[in-house]
């Protein structure tokens, strides 16, 4: 039986960039929060500022080892789990790719036990990448994928299938009542500066006065979710009264190129078109990405509410202060709400 009081949320990878946003909104709506974090890719001020919050617990430890005691003396408090543990950019996951992948799988084991021990609520945050480099566009969830099995991003990938894979066989087993939500590209404030994603990439190179780099020649497309509609997705995948036996989409449909991007990302903080240079085009590297998002406005009744440009200008705005680098005056950013 699943508890119905607000209870213990358990966020697994809580100081990460999503998972950070996400234990705030939790705590927000009347849950304490446990957060387990191994802190390899994690912002220590991520962490500080949740510290502050009443209702925060956070323990230090690695899903892929037995979880601590700290967390299973708790076990009958939790009532929601949600899994975000994983290194998400390409540079970081593919930095340790053995570690990936063991996070992916044996990480998910553990925390489906908890879950399962707990009479918890499960939520699994996979990815747009077990699309890989897809052959449909939009990508619908009964899409099954175009990916290498065998080349440098297939750690995270096959991992997160992998992972995908239990946590629906224990579902079917009635070992845990479980949700998967499919996570497209996501930025916001509490980004890494030098966490590899293009969003963070730019802005921070826009903004410290370096060249530019576009990995192809840019017309290579994604589709980005700022990072407070995605929190709100989640909580709404998880409280959601359904099966949970299909995967669900999240992310933004609005579809752009890298290089439209990058012109975008040059307004906001003034950069110079004149700076940007031209890399190769990363191994396996998706050309298309763009989720359809059908099945989350009629489960969830949930869609995207901050548009790229809002997204980009608040994002712009928390950059330039980490990186004490003003915006021009032109620049002047909106806040979402």
């Amino acid at each position: 039986m699943i508890n119905d009081n607000p209870g213990v949320a358990l966020v697994a990878g809580g100081a990460g960039f999503i998972g950070s946003h996400l234990c705030r909104a939790l705590i927000e709506r009347g849950h304490e929060v446990l957060c387990i974090d191994n802190l390899q890719t994690a912002r220590p001020s991520n962490l500080r500022t949740l510290e502050m919050l009443p209702g925060f617990t956070f323990v230090e430890g690695d899903v892929v080892n037995l979880l601590p005691d700290a967390v299973l003396r708790m076990a009958d408090q939790i009532t929601r789990v949600y899994n975000l543990a994983c290194a998400a950019s390409p540079p970081q996951y593919q930095a340790d790719p053995e570690h990936t992948m063991l996070t992916n799988v044996v990480g998910t084991h553990h925390l489906l036990r908890l879950a399962e021990r707990a009479g918890a609520r499960f939520l699994l945050t996979s990815t747009s990448e077990v699309y890989g480099d897809p052959e449909m566009h939009p990508q619908t969830e009964s899409y099954r994928g175009w990916v290498s099995c065998t080349g440098p991003r297939a750690c995270y990938d096959e991992g997160k299938r992998a992972a995908e894979a239990m946590t629906f066989d224990y579902a079917r087993m009635g070992r845990a009542e479980v949700r998967v939500a499919r996570i497209f590209n996501t930025y916001g404030p509490h980004m890494s500066p030098d966490d590899g994603r293009v969003v963070s990439n730019l802005i921070c190179q826009a903004l410290s006065d370096r060249a530019i780099t576009i990995h192809g020649d840019g017309s290579q497309t994604r589709s980005f979710c700022y990072v407070d509609d995605m929190v709100r997705g989640l909580i709404a995948l998880m409280e959601s009264e359904f099966d949970g036996l299909e995967p669900v989409n999240l992310g933004n449909p609005t579809e752009l190129t890298v290089g439209d991007l990058c012109d975008r990302i040059l307004a906001l903080t003034g950069g110079s078109r004149d700076r940007v240079i031209f890399r190769p085009l990363p191994q396996d590297d998706p050309r298309r990405r763009r989720p359809d998002i059908a099945r989350a406005r009629d489960l969830l009744d949930w869609s995207p509410s901050i548009g790229l440009d809002e997204g980009l200008s608040a994002t712009c705005d928390w950059f330039s202060r980490e990186l004490g680098s003003p915006l021009p005056s032109l620049a002047a950013p909106a806040r979402p709400n």
